[in-house]
């Protein structure tokens, strides 16, 4: 009888776990840009998106949503911003 090591699961690598929570982050600031400082959310959102898709998140749907939601902060504060002639909008 030879006594060997339980098979223990690969550990993930810390790189899709950063770009998982670039996703997570992208949603929640892309979602949170529809609110308030859509100028600076909506950007932010888009960068971390495109980060984690490009590291190959295993969140790609919260990315896409991320991306999607800081396209529409930018979409939002140009469509407010057309509507007052300003250059930014408020309640």
């Amino acid at each position: 009888m030879q006594l060997t090591a339980p098979a223990t699961p690969a550990p993930r690598r810390t790189g899709t776990r950063d770009a998982d929570g670039m996703a997570v982050a992208s949603f929640i600031l892309g979602l949170l840009g529809l609110l308030v400082l859509n100028v600076f959310l909506g950007p932010i959102a888009i960068v971390l998106a495109a980060v984690a898709l490009w590291r190959g998140t295993a969140r790609r749907g919260r990315a896409f949503l991320g991306l999607a939601l800081g396209v529409a902060d930018l979409l939002v504060l140009l469509a407010f911003m057309q509507a007052d002639s300003t250059i930014s909008w408020s309640f």
